[in-house]
C-alpha cells in the first residue's frame, strides 16, 4: 500500500522559522488520533499551516489501506531529553537536538535541567530559548527547572521565579532528589505553583559504584550490580511523601521518570488505584533492550523470554552474537532483565505508565569510548525511538494506538496545563495548527552515524535496520523534517 504525499511547496526544512507555512495533501494513509480515540484509513489537507481537512475513509474508498503502510499521527512529545546546551555543546546543542527530534517525529521536546550551569535561574532558561529561536527549528522547546540550586540537593532553587518564566516542572534529573525534607518542600511548593516534580528514582547508597543491572549478566561479566530495589525503594519513599503532602496541597503532582522495574511500576499502579496524583514514563530502551545486550546478545526483550514468561539464559541458548561491554549500553537506570522489560510493556498496556520518554542522552566519543564502567550514562535515542517502539508493535507486544498515545496524548496529560498549549494536544483536529508526523511502517532504514542529526552517536543500534521511516514532520504548521528520498 502506498500513500500520496504532495510536495510541501516552497519549504526548506533547514530554513529559519519565518519560512512559509506548510501546504500539503496526504491521501490514502492510516490515521491514528489518540485525542479522539480514532484510527483508520483517511486523508488530510494542510493549507498555510492549518489542518484544513481530515477525511476518514470508509467502504470502497478505504480498500487496500491498512496500518502497515504510511501512518499519520500527531507530532510526538518527548517528556525527557538532554540537549546539553549550555555547557557541553560538543555532545549536543539546542539546534542539533531539535533537528534530531524532528528527524524522530517529535514536535515538542522537554529539556532536562542538568546543563552547566543548571537551569536553576530564569537567565539560563532564557539562554536556551534564545538558542532555540536562533536554530530556526519550528519544534517546540520547553524545559524543566532544577529543584535545587545548582542541582546540589541542598536548598530549593528559585521555583517561583522559574515558574513565572514558564518552566514545565521541576527536576534534578541526572540525580535523584536526595533529602526527604527537600523533596517534601519541593512537592508542596511546586504544587502551589501548579507544576509537577519530576524525580529520577534512585537510592544512591544502594547504587554506589554500580555498573550494570544486578543479576546473572553482571555476575558473569564481573560488573558491580545496580539492584532494582534501589529504584523501588526510592519510588516508595516518593509516593509516601506525596500522600502526605497532597492532604495539605491538593495541587501537588509527582512524575516518576524512566522507571525500569516491575516492582516500581507495581507501586505506581497501587498509588494510582488509591487516587494519588502520580504519573510515570518508561523509555524505549527499557522496553526493547535488556541487560544481556551488555553480554553481546542482540535480540529484543520479548525474544529473551521462554513460553512461561521466564528469562532465558543467553549463554545456554546461543544468543550471544556480539562482543561484550559495549559502552553505548551503559545507562541509568541500567538495562534490566527481560521480565522487567515485559513489565514496562504491560504498564503501557494497562495505563500504569502514562508515556514513553526517550531520555535522549547524547555524549561525545571521549566520554563513551572508554571502559564500560567508566563510560558516561546514556543513549542517544530520540531518532531511534519510533523504530524501537514499532518493533514492539510488530511483535504484538503493543497496539499501534497504544504506542502512539504514549508518545502524544500521554505526555500531554503529564504536562497538563503546560502541555495543552502544544498543537499536538489537539490531535488531528480540523482547524488546528498542523503538528504531525508521517511515517512509513513498511520502510526500513539503517542506523548509522551519518544517518543521525544528533551530535551524539552513542547508540547500541548502530548498524541495525529499523522499520518506520519518518517521511515528514510538521511542527507548529511548518516543515521541521522531510525525508529527502520521500
Amino acid at each position: 500500500m502506498t500513500a500520496g504525499v504532495a510536495p510541501a511547496r516552497g519549504l526548506d526544512p533547514a530554513a529559519a522559522a519565518d519560512v512559509p507555512l506548510a501546504d500539503l495533501e496526504i491521501s490514502r494513509a492510516w490515521l491514528v488520533d489518540p485525542a479522539s480515540g480514532r484510527e483508520g484509513p483517511g486523508e488530510i489537507v494542510v493549507e498555510r499551516g492549518i489542518l484544513e481537512a481530515v477525511t476518514w475513509l470508509q467502504g470502497a474508498e478505504a480498500e487496500g489501506i491498512d496500518a502497515s503502510g504510511v501512518v499519520i499521527a500527531p507530532g510526538f512529545i518527548d517528556l525527557h531529553a538532554h540537549l546539553r546546551e549550555p555547557g557541553n555543546e560538543d555532545a549536543e546543542t539546542v539546534a542539533s537536538g531539535l533537528a534530531a527530534a524532528a528527524h524522530g517525529g517529535f514536535t515538542t521536546v522537554c529539556a532536562m535541567p542538568n546543563t552547566t550551569p543548571a537551569i536553576d535561574d530564569p537567565s539560563v532558561l532564557a539562554r536556551i530559548r534564545d538558542a532555540a529561536a536562533a536554530s530556526g527549528s519550528p519544534v517546540t522547546l520547553v524545559a524543566y527547572g532544577a529543584v535545587s540550586a545548582g542541582r546540589r540537593g541542598e536548598q530549593l532553587a528559585a521555583l517561583g521565579e522559574l515558574a513565572d518564566a514558564g518552566v514545565a516542572g521541576f527536576s534534578d534529573d541526572g540525580a535523584p532528589i536526595h533529602g526527604a525534607s527537600l523533596f517534601r518542600n519541593a512537592l508542596a511548593y511546586a504544587g502551589m505553583l501548579g507544576l509537577p516534580i519530576v524525580d529520577h528514582a534512585e537510592d544512591p547508597v544502594l547504587t554506589a559504584g554500580a555498573e550494570a543491572n544486578e543479576g546473572l549478566v553482571a555476575t558473569v561479566l564481573g560488573l558491580r550490580g545496580w539492584p532494582g530495589s534501589a529504584e523501588a525503594s526510592a519510588v516508595a519513599r516518593d509516593i509516601a511523601i506525596l500522600a502526605e503532602v497532597v492532604r495539605d496541597v491538593p495541587g501537588a503532582r509527582l512524575h516518576l521518570t524512566h522507571l525500569s522495574t516491575s516492582a516500581s511500576l507495581e507501586l505506581v499502579r497501587r498509588a494510582k488505584a488509591a487516587g494519588l496524583p502520580v504519573t510515570c514514563d518508561v523509555t524505549p530502551h527499557h522496553l526493547v533492550l535488556t541487560d544481556e545486550w551488555v553480554a553481546g546478545s542482540r535480540r529484543w526483550s520479548w525474544e529473551a523470554l521462554d513460553a512461561g514468561g521466564a528469562a532465558r539464559d543467553p549463554w545456554r541458548d546461543g544468543s550471544i552474537t556480539a562482543g561484550a561491554f559495549d559502552p553505548s549500553l551503559r545507562v541509568n537506570p541500567p538495562l534490566r532483565g527481560p521480565v522487567d522489560a515485559a513489565a514496562c510493556l504491560a504498564a503501557l498496556r494497562d495505563g500504569t505508565a502514562d508515556a514513553i520518554a526517550t531520555d535522549h542522552a547524547p555524549h561525545t566519543e571521549v566520554d563513551k569510548a572508554v571502559e564500560f564502567g567508566l563510560a558516561a550514562n546514556g543513549i542517544s535515542g530520540i531518532e531511534t525511538a519510533l523504530g524501537t517502539v514499532l518493533a514492539a508493535v510488530d511483535a504484538g507486544r503493543l497496539t499501534l494506538a497504544t504506542a502512539i498515545a504514549a508518545l502524544t496524548s500521554g505526555p500531554v496529560r503529564v504536562l497538563q496545563g503546560r502541555g495543552s498549549g502544544s498543537p499536538a494536544a489537539r490531535g488531528l483536529a480540523e482547524g488546528a495548527v498542523a503538528d504531525l508526523v508521517v511515517f512509513d511502517r513498511s520502510a526500513a532504514w539503517t542506523v548509522t552515524p551519518d544517518s543521525l542529526a544528533s551530535r551524539g552517536r552513542n547508540s547500541p543500534l548502530l548498524g541495525r535496520s529499523l522499520t518506520g521511516r519518518v517521511l515528514l514532520t510538521v511542527a507548529a504548521g511548518r516543515v521541521a523534517w522531510q525525508d529527502p528520498e520521500a
